[in-house]
């Protein structure tokens, strides 16, 4: 009975453990150490949401709505480049050190706010928990299902509160604004790159070639 638990960790660990637009947002939000448990606390549920959701078998009815995934990537892809150009912006115009990022005043409305359109606007959190998270789910008989999504919930909470609360070790190293500038420009990089992905995964890049290139 073990054993779906387990696969059910490392598989989860295999697609939430990688450099993307949220883990990038809670490795921010750990290091200036503001609102670090309701950044964690909301990932975590709403992957505890949709990892349900693929263990109840929501997984096929999702993959079977191109439209609805198509949509969502271009409102991620949106969403995701005008975030990463503000990191660009703050790359280069900000001379700040850790003391001062830690005393600009965030709401916590507005952390949830933005944590929640890093999350849901990425239609791959979809495919990632719901429809693989779900149909690997499904290999597994009677109460093993569930534990293996058990399994895949607590990886979650696990990689995202220790995410939070362990990058507070790299807080010396950001003293200096040289270490925030190349920290906003590698989240630059990676809001751009997953935009990108997004894009060509809705085929808005292909109809835009057509459209101008015939």
């Amino acid at each position: 009975m073990e054993l779906p638990f387990f696969t059910g960790m490392a598989t989860g660990a295999g697609l939430i453990i990688a450099i993307g637009a949220q883990n990038a947002f809670v490795l921010t939000q750990g290091i200036r150490k503001q609102h670090r448990f309701v950044v964690a606390l909301t990932c975590s549920l709403c992957d505890a949401l949709l990892i349900s959701a693929g263990v109840a078998g929501m997984g096929s009815l999702i993959e079977q709505s191109p439209r609805l995934l198509g949509i969502a990537a271009g409102m991620g892809a949106l969403f995701l480049f005008v975030y990463g150009l503000k990191s660009l912006f703050s790359a280069f115009q900000d001379e700040q050190g850790l003391e001062e990022a830690e005393g600009q005043i965030v709401s916590r409305k507005q952390v949830i706010v933005t944590t929640l359109a890093i999350t849901l606007l990425n239609p791959h959190v979809y495919l990632d928990t719901v429809v693989l998270l779900g149909g690997i789910s499904a290999t597994f008989a009677g109460a093993g299902r569930f534990l293996f999504g058990w399994g895949a919930l607590s990886m979650s909470f696990l990689w995202f509160f220790t995410l939070a609360y362990g990058s507070g070790i790299l807080a010396p190293l950001f003293k200096k604004p040289i270490t925030w500038r190349i920290l906003n420009t590698a989240i630059f990089v990676v809001m751009w790159s997953i935009a990108y992905k997004l894009l060509a995964f809705a085929g808005i890049l292909q109809a835009v070639q057509t459209m101008l290139f015939g």
